[in-house]
């Protein structure tokens, strides 16, 4: 299948690209979030650079250059310019964070680009909370910044091989963490009122509701399901076909659009004595009122939807707190300001009202008003029907009219096409189909045509009745227009034009829908009820969110805090609730942090190593300090009477333990069996044989038990130990001084640093040389390093960086399998990078190496040179020396690299612009060849052949004398007994004969190997100066090669 060929390609790229791609998926995501907010051609430009970043990140391609980039940006500030005509305001600067987020993919070199992008990330997620808070877009933001903390957690631990399942558990536990701070805050913060409201631009026509209508002009009405109200009736609920909302009272006609005469978007040009004459018409309730809650959805304009015959001012819950509504004569309801957010208000509405009944005719001009020149056809049928009528009263000219458009073959459609300046002529005569803005405009200009006043009033008519939450809910596409005409000792009777049409649209709330989706489809054959249930259980959801969350306005809060017995008058007093609560609890986590005597959870390793030193206390070896199983075994082998063969027994099983702890393949490697029986193995070892106890031997043995005994349990994965000893003060600041002349550093970057840096027991342990006695085993050494898990493991890393393989044996002459095996020898693939601040191990070698090492004095020294490398290195590279991680020897990255081969010979083998053995498996591959070639690699040259040594003693002797530096010509191992196959006999350079033990004989060890090395071999050990080492290398990386062609 498709997506699973690409996760198993993805799955053989290195991890940068990997994450890389998660980031880039993850910023896409964002901008789907702003999808419809910000131009087409930005979200275009957006996608489009992010596909091409992705691109360049599968393919391990060099990002583009400065040009590239500049072009790129100065296009798009241009275009933001063409588009808003500046590059301020909300809606360009949405527009330029889409842009730039996607244009700083294209420079993602180094970490500190990673984290501007980041930062730019999460700054552009608070840019779709600008236009809305509804329960969808905030599911996505969550989602977001989910994806955005995963991605940062990856970023954060650049080393080893970090599963994204990992990470994202990592960053959803951050999530709850930052949970309590969330709500709190979210409580809390002061709520202000906002300070300007974001209009949202469409040229689109919709059915929701507008202030103006204009006749005509939409040549197809587009459906919006989404929701405009919820409406809850405390007393119960009025049939549906009385559900009429009321919003914009339209009366003021220009022949082709419909304005309000009061309120905003009212006609600038009317006459002074009509507006001052409407303003006497006067409303008086004959009806019982109808109590009724509405939690209107922002609408980015000031009208208030009200149920007909509302006559006080709705009791405003939410939103801004000092917005009264105000009305007009006409009945209509709007705020000063657009409603940006959630806004929920209480209202009263009279099921009977008696309204003008008593206006004279200067008040009722406006509402008779036509254009000249307008609707010929329809004044003139108008007049003509009045004649053929016989002058009758209004009442029997409206029925007429409203019989002609039951009888007249009228339709009701939302597609009824393009209508030209004359609209109510082409309704009535020509197309004769339309929806309720076409119906109710044509219907009030011929009443208009009979002098019988009368208005367009537009809003919502209807809802649909949610059973989860008992809610009315009333959706855009409810949006409806009638009219309202004055009929004499009657004033203003609402009259729907549009249920004489269509009956079915006000009697039973049917609305015009467009055909369902596949999906929609779907569910409806599997049950009709399902799509309806489903949607309602999503209404009622949003509301709960419109009512915990978004209504969550000042007048809540200070109710909260009083609730809470916070006297609150204001938001300052809001603020001070809020500092206490942070204050409270940063108290709480500083004396969390400082708590001594927190619980902490027992190290298995450190039991069984304090069992041991206890038992060894008991016989009267005192343990060392700092305690290690190393450090204890080497103790035991020197405490006088304990027999050979139990000290043996005792330092096999010390140094399995310490390789548990400390060597990470062996780690990672050993399964939980064998875990156990090493535990098991412990607890059995021989009993250490001592002397009587003399009284020193006893003050002795009781300091052993009191020391081993006061061991701590540390915690798992704890950081190197620390102790304030372990070298002289005046010396590390000799040291420092020294290698700051050294490298002509005036600003004393070496003393600056080397302060820094504490002591490494537990590194200076394990440099410590293991007993003279000790014979290595060839056989074990291979079973560590050649093993399925690592051999599975580097068939993967040379299926994923097999073009990188191939450049480097091109360019160097190194082959694929020998890179394999040394980066599979070093770190299992990126796995085992190591966790000891590598500026810690080399000062504690530098100045504190443990002087029973033969060549301590050499190792000291180089391990000050190798300091004043690293130090070197952390300047020109600007990473500070106290954040390099690697081993207990100091070596850093994939390759392992000590800080002056790193200088010497690593490279930008990925021409990304910078060195990266860290997070670059492509620059390990190169600097691993490059090193090789620099210590004498020749291609083409075999690296070792078999060989079957001398007999003789002495010969035997003469061919190991010079260790494993190729010394000797075929010809002259032939003369000494070596037996020599074919293809050795032919090399034309030197050879050395390499002996490798199999453990002791004398203590039932195998025989020993022995190999011929070549120049290659010795190439080899210059990378670690061990014949095992190479010898494991060439195995791993040769089985592994078997094992892909296989």
């Amino acid at each position: 299948m498709p997506l699973t060929r690409g996760l198993r390609a993805l799955a053989k790229r290195p991890r940068e690209v990997r994450d890389t791609l998660l980031l880039l998926a993850v910023l896409a995501w964002v901008q789907a979030l702003l999808l419809g907010h910000v131009p087409l051609w930005a979200s275009a430009l957006g996608a489009a650079l992010l596909l091409w970043r992705g691109w360049l990140a599968w393919r391990q391609r060099p990002l583009p250059g400065w040009p590239w980039r500049a072009g790129l940006s100065v296009a798009a500030l241009a275009a933001t310019v063409a588009q808003h005509r500046t590059l301020l305001g909300p809606d360009a600067g949405v527009t330029l964070v889409v842009v730039l987020l996607a244009l700083k993919t294209l420079e993602l070199r180094a970490r500190r680009d990673a984290w501007v992008l980041f930062f730019l990330a999460f700054f552009a997620l608070l840019t779709p909370l600008l236009r809305s808070q509804a329960l969808p877009m905030a599911l996505g933001v969550a989602v977001a910044v989910w994806g955005l903390l995963t991605a940062l957690v990856l970023a954060r631990r650049p080393v080893g091989a970090v599963p994204v399942g990992d990470a994202a558990r990592t960053a959803a536990r951050l999530m709850l963490l930052g949970t309590p701070l969330m709500v709190v805050l979210f409580a809390l913060f002061p709520r202000l009122p906002p300070l300007w409201g974001l209009p949202l631009d469409s040229t689109l026509g919709r059915s929701g509701l507008s202030g103006q209508m204009r006749v005509g002009d939409v040549a197809r009405l587009a459906l919006d399901d989404r929701v405009a109200l919820r409406v809850a009736f405390p007393d119960g609920a009025p049939p549906v076909q009385a559900l009429y909302f009321r919003g914009p009272v339209l009366r003021v006609f220009d022949g082709q659009q419909w304005r309000p005469l009061h309120g905003p978007q009212a006609a600038p040009v009317v006459d002074a004595a009509w507006v001052h004459a409407d303003t006497a018409v006067t409303r008086t309730a004959a009806g019982p009122p109808l109590r009724y809650r509405v939690t209107l959805e922002p609408t980015q304009r000031p009208w208030l939807p009200a149920l007909e015959h509302t006559l006080r001012a709705p009791q405003v819950q939410g939103g801004a707190p000092h917005a009264a509504p105000l009305t007009a004569p006409d009945g209509a309801w709007w705020l000063p300001a657009p409603i940006t957010d959630v806004l929920r208000y209480d209202a009263q509405a009279h099921t009977d009202v008696a309204w003008g009944a008593q206006a004279d005719r200067l008040a009722l001009q406006v509402d008779r008003e036509l254009p000249p020149g307008y609707n010929p056809r329809t004044l003139a049928w108008a007049q003509a029907l009045r004649r053929e009528l016989g002058d009758p009263e209004p009442a029997a000219l409206v029925a007429a009219l409203l019989q002609r458009l039951r009888d007249g073959g009228y339709r009701y459609t939302l597609e009824p096409g393009v209508y030209g300046p004359h609209s109510a002529d082409e309704f009535w005569f020509d197309r004769k189909a339309g929806f309720c803005e076409h119906i109710a405009s044509a219907f009030v200009v011929a009443l208009r045509a009979l002098d019988i006043p009368a208005r367009i009033v537009t809003g919502y008519q209807g809802g649909e009745f949610n059973p989860v939450d008992g809610l009315w809910t009333v959706r855009h596409s409810d949006a409806h227009a009638w009219a309202e005409v004055w009929l004499p000792a009657q004033g203003w009777t609402r009259i729907d034009p549009t249920a004489w049409v269509a009956p079915s649209r006000t009697a039973a709330g049917v609305r015009l829908q467009p055909p369902p989706g596949p999906l929609a489809r779907a569910v409806v054959q599997v049950d009709p009820r399902l799509l309806q249930l489903a949607r309602a259980w999503w209404d009622a959801t949003n509301q709960r969110w419109n009512e915990w969350v978004l209504d969550y306005g000042p007048t809540r809060q200070l109710q909260l805090l009083q609730r809470l017995g916070w006297s609150a008058q204001d938001w300052r007093d809001a603020l001070r609730a809020l500092g206490a609560v942070l204050g409270l609890a940063a108290v709480v986590a500083v004396a969390w942090l400082l708590w001594p005597l927190r619980p902490r959870r027992a190290d298995p390793w450190q039991r069984w190593l304090r069992l041991a030193a206890q038992r060894a206390a008991a016989a009267g070896v005192v343990p060392p300090q700092p305690l290690t199983p190393r450090a204890l075994a080497t103790a035991v082998r020197r405490h006088p009477g304990v027999p050979e063969a139990t000290a043996r027994a005792w330092e096999a099983a010390l140094l399995q333990l310490e390789a548990l702890r400390y060597d990470p393949a062996m780690a990672a490697s050993l399964p939980a069996g064998e875990q156990r029986a090493l535990r098991q193995r412990l607890r059995d070892l021989p009993a250490l044989t001592a002397r009587a106890p003399t009284r020193r031997a006893a003050g002795r043995w009781l300091l052993g038990m009191a020391l081993a005994a006061a061991l701590p349990l540390d915690e798992p994965h704890a950081q190197p130990a620390r102790t304030s000893a372990g070298w002289d003060e005046a010396a590390l600041r000799a040291l420092a001084v020294s290698i700051d002349r050294a490298e002509g550093w005036d600003d004393g970057w070496a003393q600056q640093w080397l302060p820094r840096a504490q002591p490494d027991a537990r590194s200076r342990a394990l440099n410590t040389p293991p007993p003279a006695t000790a014979y290595p085993n060839w056989a074990a050494y291979r079973a560590r390093f050649v093993e399925p898990r690592r051999i599975a493991a580097g068939v993967a890393f040379w299926a994923a960086h097999a073009e990188a393989l191939a450049r480097a044996e091109a360019r160097w002459g190194v082959p694929a399998h020998v890179v394999v095996g040394i980066i599979g020898v070093e770190t299992l693939y990126g796995r085992h990078l190591g966790q000891h601040r590598v500026l810690d191990v080399l000062a504690t070698l530098a100045l504190d190496f443990p002087p029973e090492h033969p060549r301590a004095a050499q190792r000291q020294a180089m391990f000050q040179d190798e300091l004043r490398a690293l130090l070197r290195l952390a300047r020109h590279s600007g990473i500070p020396p106290d954040t390099w991680r690697g081993s207990y020897a100091g070596a850093m990255g994939w390759p392992q690299f000590m800080p002056s081969s790193w200088l010497a010979h690593a490279v930008d083998f990925d021409d990304d612009g910078r060195v990266d053995l860290i997070g670059s498996p492509v620059d390990a591959i190169g600097s691993v060849a490059a090193f090789l070639a620099a210590h004498g690699w020749q291609q083409d040259m075999p690296v070792r052949y078999a060989v079957t040594p001398p007999t003789h003693p002495q010969a035997l002797g003469t061919l190991l004398a010079p260790d494993i530096r190729p010394t000797f010509t075929a010809a002259q191992l032939r003369e000494l007994g070596a037996e020599l196959p074919p293809e050795a006999q032919r090399h034309p350079g030197p050879l050395a004969l390499v002996l490798l033990h199999n453990g002791d004989p004398a203590a039932g060890g195998g025989a020993p190997t022995y190999v011929l090395g070549t120049q290659n071999f010795w190439a080899l050990t210059r990378y670690n100066r061990s014949s095992y080492y190479a010898l494991a290398v060439l195995e791993l990386g040769e089985t592994v090669a078997r094992q892909r062609r296989a």
